[in-house]
């Protein structure tokens, strides 16, 4: 379904024409293509469509973008890829060809992000993924000299969580025993890919380990083959309908571990709002410096412009990927594609993350494992960044 949005309000643009005469009005139209349907929707509605929304009214709010001598104004084309890589590569192709946009916001996820990198380099377009964890960063950024990574790599994210295993271990909280669990997709794959040698440098031992198709409804048996293995820490590369799934069916089946840890969806608000107290001490992928200002002032916009509360991990790096994009645009002063790659190529931009810079193609400064506590999932380990704290020892189910 093809809906076309019109950020710019009448009353605003009367303003802005007053407050900046210089310049001629115009238009710079983005195109969207990401999940409304499908196992990645509920993600998505979470991480990626409230934050083209939140960007595009602040920027069509304070004039739009200065592009040259004009003030542009920001217009949005989106579809629905219903979670598809075939669906999301015609979205592309229309996007480029019959709506003839200017800009395309990424896709949303490893596997979309990856389907259509190549015909986003076909047409040119620069390709700013927020919601894409991959080692493939450096190949693809030599395929897609066009593609920039900013959540870092698979091997990040998953040095992350045995990071935080190390420290619960060292600690005496939890043995070295892990169950591994993962989605069967481009994601989960690549993350327990990156953490299997890992875990085993560290010193852990994998006393089980699963995996189990996208779209999966029924993990009760993976979480009780997790339990007759008696392991002291549970990891799961998931996606967020699994992420829900297993911690459910570990709440049900008494899976009592010190370290808890999930994927995607995780650090959803949505989350704590299911288990409550028992969200307590779960870890999970991702996480924000809850105590830093610009990450409070992002929460409190987000909930005054969307009615949502973001989530706590790729919800902020969506943002400062917009906030890459426009900057790029603004430094470019064109809307020449090429010139707006080489602009982000080369820049260094100002966002609610912290400053970015990706001269190859790849920030490699992420958060990767935050933990909820009373509400708040904090930041507990990453790269390049101020954590919010330590790990601690998850208490049993209540």
């Amino acid at each position: 379904m093809l809906r076309r949005t019109f950020i710019a309000l009448a009353a605003s643009a009367a303003a802005i024409a007053a407050a900046a005469p210089a310049f001629a009005q115009d238009v710079i139209r983005l195109g969207a293509s990401a999940p409304k349907s499908g196992p990645l929707a509920g993600g998505a509605a979470v991480t990626h469509w409230p934050n083209i929304q939140l960007w595009m009214k602040e920027v069509n709010d304070a004039g739009g973008l200065k592009v040259g001598d004009k003030q542009m104004k920001l217009e949005l084309v989106e579809y629905d890829d219903k979670t598809n890589g075939e669906e999301a590569i015609k979205n592309i192709q229309r996007l480029a060809t019959v709506d003839k946009v200017d800009f395309i916001v990424t896709p949303y996820s490893t596997g979309l992000n990856i389907a259509t990198a190549p015909i986003i380099a076909r047409y040119g377009y620069p390709h700013i993924t927020t919601s894409a964890a991959t080692d493939g960063v450096a190949e693809f950024a030599k395929r897609w000299p066009n593609s920039f990574w900013m959540l870092g790599t698979s091997s990040q994210l998953a040095a992350g969580a045995v990071q935080a295993l190390t420290k619960l271990k060292e600690k005496g909280e939890i043995g070295n025993k892990v169950a591994l669990v993962n989605v069967a997709d481009a994601f989960g794959l690549e993350l327990v890919g990156a953490a299997k040698p890992a875990l085993a440098a560290a010193g852990f031992e994998i006393v089980y380990e699963s995996s189990y198709p996208l779209g999966t409804q029924d993990l009760a048996p993976v979480i009780s083959g997790a339990k007759a293995a008696a392991p002291d820490a549970f990891v799961a590369f998931s996606y967020p309908g699994d992420t829900f799934a297993l911690t459910e069916q570990a709440q049900v089946q008494g899976l009592n571990v010190g370290a808890f840890y999930t994927g995607v969806g995780t650090a959803f608000p949505a989350f704590a709002g299911r288990f409550k107290e028992a969200a307590n001490g779960v870890l999970g992928i991702g996480g924000v410096n809850s105590e830093d200002e610009k990450i409070k002032a992002y929460l409190a916009k987000h909930q005054e412009v969307t009615g949502a509360t973001p989530d706590f991990w790729a919800s902020a790096t969506t943002y400062a990927g917009l906030q890459v994009l426009g900057q790029a645009i603004e430094k470019a002063g064109t809307l020449d594609k090429a010139a707006v790659v080489d602009a982000i190529r080369t820049g260094t931009f100002q966002t609610i993350i912290g400053e970015i810079s990706m001269p190859e193609n790849v920030n490699r400064n992420v958060w990767t494992v935050g933990q909820w506590e009373n509400g708040i999932f904090k930041a507990v380990a990453a790269d390049g960044l101020p954590v919010a704290g330590d790990p601690v020892k998850k208490p049993a189910w209540q």
